[in-house]
């Protein structure tokens, strides 16, 4: 069986792309969660990552990591990670790499943080730029393949990709406009983003990196995390 290593469900949105396939696909794996910032007891992410970093795939004897990395390895081994339609095939996989190595004003301003709700303290014209980007995207896909999900009728690899901007949208109250907004609100009730939401907001870790990147960003005005 699999084992993936990830990290805070609340903070790590590269760990959720994989884990939200794997669970949304029914492929079965282990869950390894190591909570940032070294905790006593827990493992050095250096002992099971080759970046130090997560998410990592673990196969028997052999090792994957980044997100998509993960998932092209998944998709050589199960049906329906990608499209099958070969152009929603290539218009989703574009879009995924678009978010892989994009965005990073949406990055570095809204860091995810599942469990709070967030009044920015300001929208710089990059931010909105990139939040008008996706919103263009989305609703391309929704209206070029039929929705409900980015790529048709069936969640796949690249709504996986966009999860964490899920949780970003709900965190920050981001508007991505037309049917986008519709597709926000559906991911948001899908069984394993439902999951990983719940186990978030059960966490009581606080990595203090993680909890600083949001107050610069803006004012908490709702925390549901546990105590």
């Amino acid at each position: 069986m699999y084992r993936l290593y990830i990290a805070n469900k609340n903070y790590s949105s590269w760990s959720l792309r994989p884990w939200a396939l794997m669970r949304g696909q029914g492929i079965a794996f282990t869950e390894r969660q190591v909570p940032f910032g070294n905790l006593p007891g827990q493992p050095d992410f250096s002992s099971f990552s080759p970046t130090s970093s997560v998410p990592v795939l673990v196969d028997g004897d052999l090792t994957v990591w980044d997100s998509l990395a993960i998932i092209e390895y998944l998709a050589e081994r199960h049906q329906g990670v990608w499209p099958d339609d070969a152009a929603a095939r290539a218009w989703a996989r574009s879009a995924a790499a678009e978010m892989h190595s994009s965005f990073r004003n949406l990055r570095n301003i809204c860091g995810m943080s599942c469990g709070v709700r967030v009044r920015l303290k300001d929208r710089p014209a990059g931010l909105e730029a990139e939040i008008a980007r996706i919103g263009e995207l989305w609703n391309q896909g929704l209206e070029r393949f039929g929705g409900p999900f980015l790529a048709g009728d069936r969640f796949t690899a690249v709504d996986a990709f966009f999860a964490p901007v899920i949780f970003r949208a709900q965190t920050y109250a981001l508007d991505f406009g037309g049917r986008a907004n519709d597709y926000v609100a559906l991911m948001l009730e899908q069984p394993a983003m439902r999951e990983w939401y719940e186990a978030a907001l059960a966490e009581t870790w606080r990595d203090p990196p993680h909890e600083e990147e949001v107050l610069v960003a803006g004012t908490i005005t709702l925390d549901l995390r546990a105590n």
